[in-house]
C-alpha cells in the first residue's frame, strides 16, 4: 500500500515543481483536444442532420393546370398503389396560394394583379424508408412523371446526397486532423515530462544506485502524464460545452434557421468520457515514450 501512495505522491511533487510547464502543457493539450472536439461535434451534428433530412424526403408531383378532377383522382389512386408512398396529401391551387402568402408575405403582392391563380395544385408525397436511396427516389419520380395529368415532379434528394457526401469528406478530414493533433499532444506532454525528469535527475540517479527498477522510476512520470492529459481533456470538454451552448443561444436569438438549435446535440456521456480517457491515454503514452527513451540514453551513456 505504501508503494502506490509513494508513486502518486511523487507524481504530484513533479507537477508542483514544474507547475509553469505543466500549466502550459494542460492548456495546450486542452486546445488540441478542443480542436479535434470541434471537428467531432460538427461531424456528429452534420451526420445527424443528414439522417433527419433523409427521413423527411418529400416528392412533389405538380398537376397540369387544365387537368380535370377525374384525372386528378386518377393520379391519387395510382399514387396510393405505389409501395414507395408512405403518406400522401393533396394541395389545391387555393391552398397553395394561401401557403405562398403565409411564407412570403412581402412577395405575395406580386400576385395581386393577376386575374387567375398561377400556382398549380400538387400531391405531396412522403417516401417510405426503404425507397429513400437516391436511385430509388429517382426511379419513383420518373414513374410519376409518366402519369397522365402530371406536369412535373420535384424532390430535394440531390442536395441531401450532396450533404451526405460532404459529411463523408468531413469524416476523412476529421481523422487526418485528429492524427495530427494527437501527435502534437504527445509531443507537448512528452516535453513537459522530460522537463520534470531532468529537474530531478540527481534523485533518479540515487534511486538507480540503490537498485530501483526502471518501471519504479518511470511510474510517477507516467502518472504525471496521465493527470496532465486528464486535466487537458476535462478543460477541453468544458470549453467545448461553453462554446456549444453559446452558439445555440445565439442561433436561437438571431432567428436564423429557426428550429435548428433544437436539432443540435452535444456529445453524449460516453463520448465525453472517451475524450477524457483519450487525454489520459495520450498522456501515459507520451510519458512512457519520453521517460523510457531518456533512461535508455542514460543507460547507453553509462
Amino acid at each position: 500500500m505504501r508503494r502506490p501512495l509513494y508513486l502518486i505522491q511523487e507524481a504530484f511533487v513533479n507537477l508542483h515543481l514544474n507547475r509553469t510547464s505543466v500549466s502550459i502543457g494542460i492548456i495546450t493539450t486542452a486546445f488540441t483536444i478542443s480542436c479535434f472536439g470541434v471537428f467531432a461535434l460538427l461531424y456528429g451534428n452534420l451526420k445527424q442532420l443528414a439522417g433527419t433530412l433523409q427521413q423527411d424526403v418529400e416528392v412533389v408531383a405538380y398537376v397540369q393546370p387544365d387537368a380535370p378532377s377525374k384525372i386528378v383522382e386518377g393520379i391519387r389512386q395510382r399514387l396510393d398503389s405505389e409501395q414507395a408512398v408512405s403518406e400522401l396529401s393533396f394541395v389545391s391551387k387555393e391552398e397553395a396560394l394561401k401557403e405562398f402568402q403565409r411564407q412570403f408575405p412581402d412577395e405575395s403582392r406580386l400576385l395581386d394583379g393577376m386575374e387567375e391563380n398561377p400556382l398549380p395544385a400538387s400531391f405531396v408525397i412522403q417516401v417510405t424508408p426503404r425507397f429513400q436511396e437516391a436511385d430509388s427516389i429517382e426511379a419513383f419520380a420518373e414513374r410519376v412523371k409518366q402519369f397522365p395529368g402530371v406536369d412535373q415532379v420535384r424532390y430535394s434528394q440531390d442536395w441531401i446526397d450532396t450533404l451526405a457526401l460532404f459529411v463523408s469528406y468531413f469524416e476523412f478530414g476529421a481523422i487526418i486532423i485528429g492524427v495530427i493533433l494527437a501527435v502534437a499532444t504527445i509531443t507537448i506532454i512528452a516535453n513537459t515530462v522530460r522537463l520534470s525528469f531532468y529537474s530531478r535527475k540527481e534523485e533518479i540517479e540515487i534511486l538507480r544506485l540503490i537498485g530501483a527498477t526502471g518501471a519504479f522510476i518511470a511510474t510517477p512520470y507516467v502518472i504525471e502524464g496521465a493527470i496532465l492529459g486528464m486535466c487537458g481533456g476535462v478543460l477541453a470538454l468544458g470549453l467545448l460545452k461553453g462554446v456549444f451552448e453559446f452558439f445555440r443561444f445565439e442561433l436561437n436569438a438571431s432567428g436564423w434557421f429557426s428550429g435548428l438549435e433544437s436539432v443540435l446535440t452535444f456529445f453524449p456521456h460516453q463520448t465525453s468520457l472517451f475524450l477524457i480517457l483519450a487525454g489520459m491515454l495520450l498522456g501515459c503514452g507520451s510519458s512512457l515514450l519520453s521517460v523510457f527513451g531518456l533512461m535508455k540514453v542514460r543507460n547507453n551513456a553509462a
